[in-house]
């Protein structure tokens, strides 16, 4: 039996957010005896995914995160890496800031490249966006082949020509749409158990990180709940929780405000929720906003998200320069119209090419054709 072809998958970490839940969803679902994912990360901490990664046959291999003063030993330890392991054909690579480095590294030791876009933004502080854009330029002129969560995104990180090219492919952010699926039963029981009945339940799932937005969310539910018996769900973790924290202490809000942190059964939540509210001031696509539609619900979101992101009539979109009190005034709109029947979404989301089980095929078939192509 011949052995799969093992794919190099690039990383930051294996914590759960946006690229990395794609990965690991086209992973779950990728037909393993043909195609086995590794990865490289950028971190030496354990990470969320990384225990389920080596059960699926995976293997996490680590280098330092870049930082500028360690340029040279950066680049020492790519080449170490591709002289130890020439069993390597395809690289996958998520993370741009450092591409334009690794990338050549790669091309030298003969592998095919793949640089993946999964934003419309630079994260960080002036300086240090200034930084990631400079280096993200010579990107679109050494990879072999380039891939993005949506033509915006591909666009922002490669070029309006790149996209129009044949070696671009825009590759949708899939889901597990049997278990987005909206039950009814389990919305009942998780309402009575987190004390939810007859109130207006308000969700989100994002990192907390600076392009979620996650202060003007809070600024938003306050309001809110002036007005009508509400509560809000946050659902992941990051960098910025402790302080989103200390702001819904300082508005008296521990009792309406539950963060939840890092979970695994995002849709049991999403069950319980009566609208999904997704302000972040950029993203490359918003899977999160996939899942909720597939779950049957309503979606008020920024106009800082992708249009390819409306698949269903559940999204609303609004400008974030719009006052708070006009996000009030839609969301109550929203979230109160006339019942409707939830458990239809998942199929008109299907329709629409997001289900992991053809789209992990579509990859799987990408990367055959790369080796075909090779031979």
């Amino acid at each position: 039996m011949n052995e799969p072809v093992r794919v190099l998958q690039v990383f930051a970490g294996m914590n759960r957010g946006g690229a990395e839940n794609m990965i690991m969803n086209l992973y779950r679902n990728i037909d393993r005896s043909k195609v086995q994912f590794d990865f490289i990360v950028h971190t030496y901490d354990k990470c969320s995914f990384d225990k389920e990664i080596e059960e699926l046959g995976g293997r996490i291999y680590r280098v330092p995160r870049y930082n500028g003063k360690n340029h040279f030993s950066y680049k020492k330890a790519w080449v170490d890496f591709f002289e130890k392991h020439p069993e390597y054909i395809i690289l996958h690579g998520h993370i741009r800031s450092t591409a334009s480095i690794y990338l050549r590294i790669a091309k030298r030791f003969d592998l095919i490249t793949i640089i993946h876009s999964h934003s419309t933004a630079s994260r960080g502080n002036g300086v240090e966006k200034l930084i990631k854009n400079i280096m993200q330029i010579p990107i679109r002129y050494i990879s072999d082949y380039f891939l993005a969560c949506s033509d915006e995104a591909g666009k922002w990180l490669f070029g309006k020509k790149v996209v129009n090219k044949n070696n671009y492919m825009l590759l949708k952010n899939a889901i597990n749409l049997d278990k987005y699926l909206f039950d009814n039963v389990k919305r009942n029981e998780l309402r009575k158990v987190m004390n939810l009945e007859n109130k207006l339940v308000i969700g989100h799932v994002g990192s907390f990180t600076d392009p979620k937005n996650h202060k003007f969310l809070i600024n938003l539910f306050y309001e809110v709940q002036k007005r009508k018996e509400a509560e809000l769900i946050l659902i992941g973790d990051g960098n910025l929780r402790e302080s989103m924290e200390m702001y819904i202490k300082k508005l008296n809000l521990e009792k309406k405000v539950r963060i939840i942190g890092e979970v695994s059964n995002v849709n049991d939540y999403l069950n319980a929720m009566d609208i999904f509210v997704f302000p972040s001031f950029f993203e490359g696509l918003g899977l999160s906003v996939i899942e909720a539609q597939s779950n049957g619900l309503k979606c008020l979101i920024s106009n800082g998200i992708p249009n390819e992101v409306v698949v269903t009539d559940l999204v609303t979109k609004l400008s974030l320069e719009e006052s708070v009190e006009i996000w009030v005034k839609k969301l109550l709109i929203v979230a109160t119209e006339l019942k409707y029947d939830r458990q239809k979404y998942s199929e008109i989301v299907s329709s629409k090419g997001y289900d992991i089980l053809e789209v992990s095929s579509i990859l799987e078939k990408f990367y055959e054709d790369l080796l075909n192509k090779r031979v």
